[in-house]
Parts: structure tokens; C-alpha cells; sequence
């Protein structure tokens, strides 16, 4: 079983005193309910799962009065398994479907014989329509597809290896070059395979990249499938502009462009449709900047945006062309390097980061800003080798040396620092 790091945010809600429901979202398919499951299984003597979706007749135990009394009256003649107070958990699965589990979440809580998890994919729990959230009563954490450092630990790389490569990030030293040139080659794997649960089992299972396409395509579908089922009377420009992602990013600057999905369209008719797939957690915004103070989110240009994919592999698995092969081949370039960067915007989400990039009408481009250790931070990414070819980066920074503390370029080569630069591997993005 694939090792998470959510792990431990379920042992920290664990061990609270007084615990409030937790809620666990995410985008479909990234592996809620496995370790939820698993956690449950291991920490209680008593694991009671209603899960609203495959068992729709479940939901009647929400039906009309939700005192505590009631609910656990319904549960206990359920045949779900023994509720045994203070060493039961009960998980509310796919809660999205049914609004009134989440309404009675509160008096769960207050009544406090049991610890409450709930999950649910952000597409149902940002639109469901629920009479009354239970604010105060509920935790909330956010869980992904695999990141790059659970992708290296589902490789089999120990602990004690990773830590190494942290141990450079952070003295600014050169990785063996050996232990780099392996890493290396692990991420370009990732960068095809991505970090949905189901897909790294299937390739860790038969390293066949044909049957890891076979699942992504899977999961792609579903989403579609999700689309038609959510989102309404937009479902078709929806449909529309997820199928455009690929396309849009291929470009030079990656801007997102309306032309690309309808010639004339306006960003009134799109802002919604936009803004859907964001809160399913299948694309994410990145803004352009008006300048570099500070909070970045002053100088967001709106309309001016890249529209990353959540999950790097779902996208080669959507791009044109046999970009599989040329990735494991280390041509890091193809698609105008798409691929690449996409990787690293996914990874700076998954590392909390709000997305932001800066260009100055083409003149001055830079991939990301952002603000680390409480400094306006530079990262551009280069999947090709003139790497150390940046002539946008060495004008910003000489033009702000007083609002810029650190800049980072992600690239094929070692660690290096040159001037007020410093060469980063693009693994360590995981780092940042």
C-alpha cells in the first residue's frame, strides 16, 4: 500500500483532546478513502464506513431528525458493525452526496461518543447545498494526487537517501552525481506517470507505460463523466475549455487564451466555467503580476492567467503526440517544455503555494513568484540545456535587489550558485 503523507495529519487530528470532525478534500481518485480506511483500521477497535455513494439507501439515516440519539439509533440497526463509544470511528464517504450527513455533522460532535471523518471530492462539497455547515465543529485538510517525495518513496527510496538530498537543498551543495543522474531519471517517469494513486500502482506493477495510459485515460473520463454530472447548463464550455488545457500550455508563454476554445468569447462567459474546474481540484490558476510587492495577491492581473493541470501525468496522458517516449528519452523541451513546468506548478500547490508568474508584454518573462521564508522569491524553470541562459531573470533582479531575496532556476544540472542565482535540480522543487 502506497505510504501518504496525510498519515500523519489523521495521527495529529488523532491525538487532539477534544477532536472536531475532520474532512478531508480532494479532487477524485487521489486516494481518500484508502487511508482513511487504513488509518481507521489501525487506530479503532471499531471502523463503521457508510459511503453515500455506493450505498445510496444509507442516506435515509439522515433523513428527518439529526440529534445524535436518532443517527446512532439508524447506524446501529444498519448492520455496519458495532458502535462502541470512544473507540469507534465513523467514516462519512463520498459526503458530498448527502448534504444532511453534513448538517449533522455538529451534533455528532457535541454528543462525542465517536470521532467523525468525513471525505469527499472538492467538485460535490464546494457545490452540494447543505441547510447549515457545522462551523467550529469541523477540521478541514486538503489531500493530492502523490507528490514527487511520496512518488520517491513508493520507488522504494529510503528516508535516509531524501534527507541527503535535502541536506544539499539546504547548504547549497552538489548531489553525488550518480545519486542525481538516478533521481533524475525518476522524475521524468513521474512526470509521465503524474501522482494518482491508481495509475503509480499500475505502473509500479508492471512498469508498462501502455497500461499506465490505459488507467490515466480512465480517470480522464471519469472527469468528463463528473463534468456532465456537476456542472449544470455550463457543462459544455466546461468540457470545452478541459480539453483546451494541453493546447493552452503547449504555447511559448503558456497564457491561457479564449481563442483557443471560441473565437470572440468573452471572460464574463468563461469566468464561471474557469472557476468550476479550479474548485474540483483539476486545474489551477496562475496569475500574472503588476509588479512585486507585497501581498502578491494586490498585484494579480485576473484576466491574465496559465491554467495548470493538478496532475502532470493526466496531462501527457491528454497532450498530442508520443510525449511519453520523448520525456523518458530526457527531451524535456518537447511541447515548449509544458510538461515540465506544469510538474513544478503542481508541485508548488501541493507545497501550499498560491501560483504567480510575471510578464511584462513578452519583454520580461518569469515562471513563478512567490513568497518564501517571508522573501519575494524567483523561481524559473528550464527543461533545456542553456539553462544558464536568462537574460529576464539577471534584469529583475538587478532592477529589485531590494524587494527579491532568493531566486531559483529548476534545470537538468546539479546544484550551483553563480552570482545571486542559484541551480536547483528540478526535483527539488519538492524542497521548496
Amino acid at each position: 500500500m502506497l505510504r501518504r503523507k496525510i498519515e500523519r495529519k489523521l495521527n495529529d487530528w488523532y491525538l487532539l483532546p477534544r477532536k472536531p470532525a475532520l474532512l478531508i478534500r480532494g479532487a477524485r481518485q487521489v486516494g481518500k478513502t484508502t487511508s482513511i480506511r487504513k488509518f481507521g483500521k489501525e487506530k479503532y477497535e471499531n471502523f463503521i464506513e457508510i459511503n453515500f455513494e455506493r450505498t445510496p439507501s444509507l442516506k435515509s439515516v439522515f433523513h428527518g431528525d439529526l440529534d445524535a440519539d436518532t443517527i446512532i439509533e439508524k447506524i446501529s440497526v444498519s448492520g455496519l458493525g458495532r458502535l462502541i463509544s470512544g473507540k469507534t470511528l465513523i467514516f462519512l464517504d463520498e459526503i458530498q452526496s448527502c448534504p444532511n450527513a453534513r448538517t449533522a455533522i455538529k451534533f455528532l460532535v457535541e454528543d462525542g461518543r465517536f470521532d467523525i471523518v468525513e471525505s469527499g471530492s472538492l467538485l460535490g462539497i464546494n457545490y452540494e447545498e447543505v441547510s447549515s455547515f457545522p462551523v467550529g465543529y469541523e477540521l478541514k485538510t486538503e489531500m493530492h494526487s502523490l507528490d514527487f517525495e511520496e512518488f520517491l518513496w513508493a520507488n522504494d527510496i529510503p528516508d535516509s537517501l531524501i534527507e541527503k538530498l535535502r541536506s544539499c537543498f539546504e547548504s547549497k551543495t552538489p548531489v553525488d552525481q550518480y545519486i542525481h543522474e538516478s533521481i533524475m531519471s525518476i522524475m521524468r517517469r513521474y512526470i509521465i506517470v503524474g501522482g494518482m494513486p491508481g495509475v503509480v500502482v499500475k505502473y509500479l506493477e508492471s512498469r508498462n507505460i501502455a497500461d499506465t495510459i490505459l488507467y490515466q485515460k480512465m480517470i480522464v473520463e471519469s472527469y468528463r463523466d463528473d463534468i456532465s454530472k456537476y456542472a449544470g447548463n455550463q457543462k459544455a464550455i466546461v468540457k470545452a475549455i478541459f480539453d483546451s488545457i494541453p493546447m493552452q500550455l503547449s504555447g511559448k508563454n503558456k497564457k491561457f487564451k479564449l481563442s483557443f476554445v471560441e473565437k470572440g468569447g468573452s471572460f464574463r462567459k468563461y469566468e464561471e466555467p474557469l472557476q468550476w474546474l479550479f474548485d474540483a481540484g483539476i486545474a489551477s490558476f496562475c496569475y500574472n503580476l503588476n509588479g512585486f510587492n507585497l501581498p502578491l495577491e494586490l498585484n494579480e492581473k485576473r484576466r491574465i492567467f496559465k491554467f495548470f493541470m493538478r496532475d502532470t501525468g493526466l496531462l501527457s496522458y491528454m497532450s498530442l503526440g508520443n510525449v511519453q517516449k520523448a520525456i523518458l528519452s530526457d527531451n524535456l523541451k518537447i511541447n515548449e517544455g509544458a510538461l515540465t513546468e506544469n510538474m513544478i506548478a503542481d508541485l508548488l500547490v501541493k507545497n501550499g503555494y498560491n501560483l504567480h508568474y510575471y510578464d511584462q508584454k513578452g519583454r520580461v518573462e518569469l515562471d513563478f513568484i512567490m513568497v518564501r521564508n517571508n522573501q519575494l522569491t524567483i523561481v524559473e524553470v528550464k527543461s533545456g540545456n542553456t539553462y544558464k541562459n536568462h537574460p529576464s531573470l539577471i534584469n529583475i533582479i538587478n532592477l529589485n535587489k531590494n524587494k527579491i531575496g532568493e531566486s531559483f532556476v529548476l534545470c537538468k544540472g546539479n546544484i550551483e550558485t553563480v552570482n545571486d542565482i542559484t541551480y536547483l535540480p528540478l526535483y527539488m522543487a519538492m524542497f521548496l
